[in-house]
């Protein structure tokens, strides 16, 4: 059971019994540090949406080199509307602007998107496309081209129509809204650029698409996406905090056009993603595992459990009732948890210390791991039963046990990602819950205030007289064995002929024999013990990105998936939003379907691709 804090808590944290959220840390904004340029700022704070762009069928395709010539010259058609909007946008900008600089940047990166219109016609003669005649303009392009050209002409709500914009200081403002609206895709396209060029091997000349790729990851475009934003910087600096706000809607609304605009190209081709694409809910069963602590949350649990019963616990010179759980006193048990804690974290490195083996193995041994992992189980047995008897968890009430719960801040895209499994209909999904946690309780009340009752949640337990801890547990979930031996459990009883995929996902060594059995092996965060053994066990830790990429090379039509559990390889993912892109991009596809009309089967824009059997256990 991981509870030791990694971030101990040294203050008194003020909870009070009707307001018990000052317990749980805030995040801190994104926006606090001035010093970072307002277009980077914003950049960072929707990187969600732009990893959604990333893991588009059309995007992984690209990258992968596979995507058939229909597909490209169909988008390069569409971005030829694209970057003229893009250069007509620039020329009412810098109509706009009245600094003698700003015109000459914002007049240069006009030309540059010139240049870049030959660079499609280059391409175009390339694979035989005539941008003349073929490829009609496509409703996803029109929104995007649309709400630029509209917002280039000063037509925002609640803004002065472009001809009542008497002064140069207000028309100023409309190239500011009007770069706001432009950034996020420069620096999208050269993100995406860069991304695709580090997965280039060093002599993968043979890439169809490289000339595309050098483009958007060469100097040139990458300064042209950095002019872009320090020009947005420069125009926004004397504008209000209402204007601002406006700035940062367009630039949302922007990237989320910028989304559907890949989410709507057609695929001929089957796609490695999403990964539900060819689900059957009469024929097939999704099963989703994760665990809880610094995997769904930003704080371990143990550290916030054993700050409730701090906080919450008499005083040195308090007489306790007769009739309750006698209690230790605030400060005893602060000290008596900080010494647990300090215990923990140096024995849990030693023990981490003494069973990697001597020298890297040279392939991945699963039973090796396993029986090395059987010796931290006996440590967290031991951590766990000197809790239990350190008397730390007596007296804590159950109803601020929930409430802390439902103040418990997770980390971000968590949620959406669950209720996006468990509230989908046309998924046959399960979704279990397996946490070291100490409390079943305080699990099941952070997902009940996200309204996600059908988690299963698979954890210890508190008991209880009445609503009052007695500091014993009920030891269900302590340690890798126990994990693995309830994951296959909950297996077993899926007591049905159903093709079933199961994707696990954690953060820490307790998880690492349930990520090597399940399907999908997904690890969130950077804990460095866990790869520290995994990678002296022989397990390959990949990125998902680059992952996937490689995977769709390999993929044709009429091969399956081949997710298989003990490969021996995880993916490695940075946030949720990953894991989301991944798994149900298709509900981004399903927008595409009611918005533009693009016929999908099996998770590709094609009229001519048959749906794609799942081959798991």
């Amino acid at each position: 059971m991981r509870w030791f804090l990694r971030n101990p808590i040294k203050t008194s944290l003020n909870l009070s019994i009707t307001t018990p959220s000052s317990l749980i840390p805030m995040a801190s904004s994104i926006h606090s540090n001035s010093e970072t340029g307002l277009a980077r700022r914003f950049w960072i704070k929707f990187t969600r949406q732009s990893i959604f762009a990333t893991y588009t069928p059309f995007t992984i395709a690209l990258a992968s080199g596979n995507l058939t010539i229909d597909s490209f010259r169909h988008y390069i058609a569409q971005d030829v509307h694209f970057l003229r909007a893009f250069a007509q946008a620039y020329e009412l900008a810098e109509e706009c602007a009245d600094d003698d600089d700003a015109k000459l940047g914002i007049s240069q990166l006009r030309k540059s998107v010139l240049g870049e219109l030959k660079m499609h016609d280059s391409l175009a003669q390339e694979w035989g496309l005539d941008l003349a005649q073929e490829h009609s303009i496509n409703s996803a392009t029109v929104k995007y081209t649309d709400f630029l050209l509209a917002t280039a002409s000063g037509k925002i709500e609640g803004l002065k129509g472009p001809g009542k914009l008497a002064t140069p200081f207000e028309k100023t403002k409309i190239a500011a809204y009007t770069l706001g609206a432009m950034a996020p895709c420069m620096r999208l396209y050269a993100f995406l650029g860069k991304r695709f060029k580090e997965l280039l091997d060093s002599n993968e000349s043979s890439h169809p698409y490289n000339k595309w790729i050098d483009n958007y990851s060469s100097d040139d475009f990458q300064a042209s996406a950095l002019q872009t934003e320090d020009l947005l910087d420069k125009l926004s600096v004397s504008l209000t905090g209402e204007e601002l706000d406006v700035i940062e809607k367009l630039y949302y609304q922007a990237l989320k056009l910028e989304i559907d605009f890949f989410s709507a190209q057609p695929l001929f081709q089957p796609t490695i993603v999403p990964l539900t694409k060819g689900h059957k809910p009469e024929e097939d069963r999704l099963i989703i595992f994760s665990d809880f602590d610094l995997t769904c949350t930003v704080v371990d649990s143990s550290a916030i459990l054993a700050e409730i019963a701090i906080v919450t616990a008499p005083k040195s010179d308090q007489n306790q009732p007769e009739d309750q759980i006698v209690r230790m006193s605030s400060s005893d048990l602060r000290s008596t948890w900080d010494f647990l804690s300090k215990q923990y974290t140096e024995e849990y490195e030693q023990c981490i210390e003494s069973i990697m083996p001597s020298d890297t193995l040279s392939c991945f041994d699963y039973k090796e791991l396993s029986v090395a992992l059987e010796k931290l189980s006996k440590f967290e047995n031991t951590a766990n039963n000197r809790v239990i008897e350190s008397g730390v968890l007596k007296g804590i009430n159950l109803e601020d046990i929930k409430r802390a719960g439902e103040r418990l801040i997770l980390h971000d895209g968590c949620t959406n990602f669950f209720q996006g499994i468990v509230k989908n209909e046309n998924l046959n999904a399960n979704v279990h819950v397996l946490s070291y946690c100490w409390c079943g309780d305080l699990i099941r009340s952070a997902f009940s205030s996200a309204d996600l009752n059908e988690l299963n949640v698979h954890a210890n337990e508190f008991t209880y007289e009445g609503s009052v801890s007695t500091g014993e547990i009920v030891k269900k979930v302590e340690s890798p064995i126990d994990k693995v031996e309830a994951f296959r459990n909950i297996l077993k009883n899926c007591n049905d002929d159903k093709k079933r995929l199961t994707v696990y996902i954690g953060d820490s060594v307790g998880d690492l024999l349930c990520l090597l059995e399940a399907d999908v092996g997904i690890v969130i965060g950077s804990s460095s013990s866990l790869r520290r053994i995994g990678t002296q066990f022989g397990i390959s830790f990949v990125p998902l990105f680059s992952g996937l990429v490689k995977k769709q090379k390999e993929y044709i039509e009429g091969s399956t998936s081949n997710w298989k559990g003990l490969s021996g390889i995880l993916y490695t993912v940075s946030s949720w939003a990953e894991v989301h892109a991944f798994i149900l991009d298709f509900l981004l596809q399903e927008v595409a379907i009611q918005r533009y009309g693009v016929i999908l089967i099996s998770g590709c824009a094609v009229t001519r691709v048959s749906a794609i059997s799942w081959n798991f256990q």
